[in-house]
């Protein structure tokens, strides 16, 4: 039955360049706003604009008009524009505001720079509404204001405070029916020989019938990999599947990306001989299963890339040539990665294990040096002069957590102290209210000594919004002795603390001295401040 690929790439919608569209009229309109905009007091509302763009078309509204029209209503508001988060070709289904390149740059990290957020139109915002939903419970955390130029979205009106409550219930409801939606949909997609949701398997690609429907077809540049790898393994002298990986990447079929551990899981994928399966975790051991039907027989999705006798004798010599490593580790092998470096090529040191007349080997060594460098015997007493270094620079210091803090209250009683100050100055001037007896210019004076001496003890900081840290009650030691060597290691990495390794022979012994070097960067403190990601569990 004759095919057609799925793929459509519309000759009209192409990718959007801020730089070609900026004419001659629309700048001198952007400096007018902002001539305008200049003569607005110092202590005007802050507002950031964000702009978002996928594709231009006719249809869509650009970048250049969406912020001309924001910056009027910015000015019409009384609003002082502090930055423009201009997010071109992103997709807002795909992409939600806190994980755009600069909107999300505003959100995580410059929250006190900013008092609301406008936008020309919801859809330009985001598209979906349980990232509506996150966005407003994030302003209302922080004290900030949602904006939108087309519609009925400004939560300090009584009709924006409505729609928050509205967005708010359908996105509770949505977010409880979504994991019975999507089980229910893999349940069924499971039972069907069409293909109706996910990834195919490598080697096959998602096509069009000419029924319409989606159906699995084989690639032939996948076909011809594959192949060749089962030849290369079934050779008197078989090849590797690190050979096979890197022989495969030489000729261009597969990317660079690939690796040995990939390249294994393709190959003892039963979904190549054109059957339905689903991933089995046994152990920490990937592997993909066979699903069988009602009938209790494999479901057939695809014509075959292996026969079963294809198949079976290529995981019978994939079996004769592995050598059975151990279980995966949960969490990896190798403690504190990315943070242990080789001295002399500055690559990872990773674990590596080995059997050797039944006894079990474990070794540090990096990716570089050849064979691995000398290697670095007993890992685990690497780890815990690691760790006591670390622990003997950093392990008493307070374990920070940022916070924000908003100046709107402090603000408020600052301005409420300096109109009290400039009455009382003005009734004490002559011929002022408070000048008419002794006893009301003695009270008055009274009375504005105390209004001076309560402005002059605000902390001018105070009335800003911005971050602080503060101390959470425990010292790294005590966080780290609770989380163990992961959170360890996940929060020096977080930091840029390194530790490179140099081993050195010596003669007449088998295993080499090893050497430990700490680095640690001068502003530890200031990278060890904790920071809460307010959009970790929004989905």
């Amino acid at each position: 039955m004759a095919t057609r690929t799925r793929k459509r790439t519309p000759a009209h919608l192409q990718p959007f360049d801020v730089e070609t569209e900026w004419t001659k009229a629309d700048l001198a309109v952007l400096r007018d706003l902002k001539k305008a905009e200049a003569l607005l007091p110092d202590n005007a509302p802050r507002a950031l604009l964000s702009i978002r763009l996928s594709v231009l078309t006719d249809e869509t509204t650009s970048p250049v008009r969406q912020e001309l029209d924001l910056r009027k209503m910015a000015l019409e508001r009384g609003r002082r524009v502090v930055g423009v988060a201009s997010d071109l070709n992103v997709s807002a289904t795909k992409v939600p505001p806190w994980k755009r390149k600069e909107l999300g740059d505003w959100l995580n990290n410059r929250a006190p720079e900013f008092d609301e957020i406008l936008f020309w139109k919801l859809d330009r915002f985001v598209r979906r509404l349980t990232d509506l939903s996150t966005m407003i419970d994030w302003c209302l955390k922080y004290g900030k204001n949602l904006v939108s130029k087309n519609d009925a979205i400004d939560l300090t009106t009584t009709a924006g405070k409505i729609m928050v409550t509205i967005v708010g219930g359908i996105a509770e409801i949505e977010a409880a029916n979504t994991s019975t939606r999507v089980t229910s949909l893999w349940d069924y997609a499971r039972t069907q020989t069409d293909w109706v949701v996910g990834k195919p398997t490598y080697g096959y690609e998602t096509v069009e019938n000419e029924d319409g429907r989606v159906v699995l077809a084989i690639n032939e540049d996948a076909y011809r990999a594959l192949h060749w790898c089962r030849r290369a393994a079934l050779r008197p002298k078989p090849a590797s599947a690190s050979r096979m990986a890197r022989v495969l990447i030489r000729s261009g079929i597969c990317g660079s990306g690939l690796t040995t551990s990939t390249m294994l899981r393709r190959l003892r994928n039963p979904a190549l001989m054109g059957y339905r399966v689903q991933e089995d975790k046994n152990g920490g051991v990937r592997r993909s299963k066979v699903v069988l039907g009602n009938d209790a027989k494999p479901i057939r999705v695809a014509d075959p890339i292996f026969t079963e006798e294809e198949f079976e004798s290529l995981q019978a010599a994939l079996d004769r040539r592995g050598k059975n490593q151990p279980t995966r580790t949960p969490g990896g092998a190798t403690r504190f990665l990315g943070v242990l470096l080789c001295y002399d090529c500055g690559t990872n040191m990773t674990v590596q294990k080995t059997n050797h007349k039944g006894r079990a080997y474990e070794y540090l060594r990096c990716g570089q040096c050849g064979s691995g460098g000398h290697g670095a015997p007993n890992p685990n007493h690497i780890y815990s002069q690691f760790v006591e270094d670390v622990l003997k620079v950093l392990g008493d210091d307070p374990v920070m957590v940022r916070e924000y803090r908003q100046g709107a209250e402090a603000r408020k009683e600052q301005t409420r102290l300096e109109e009290s100050i400039s009455y009382y100055m003005t009734g004490l001037a002559p011929e002022g209210r408070f000048t008419k007896t002794r006893f009301t210019k003695e009270q008055a004076e009274k009375t504005l000594d105390d209004l001076i001496k309560q402005l002059e003890a605000i902390d001018p900081e105070s009335t800003q919004d911005r971050w602080v840290a503060v101390h959470n009650g425990k010292s790294f030691r005590e966080r780290w002795e609770e989380g163990g060597m992961e959170a360890m290691g996940a929060d020096l990495l977080r930091v840029g603390v390194k530790c490179t390794i140099k081993r050195t022979k010596v003669k007449g012994v088998r295993a080499p001295h090893v050497h430990m070097k700490l680095m640690i960067p001068k502003d530890v403190r200031d990278r060890l401040i904790l920071k809460e990601d307010d959009f970790a569990e929004a989905f």
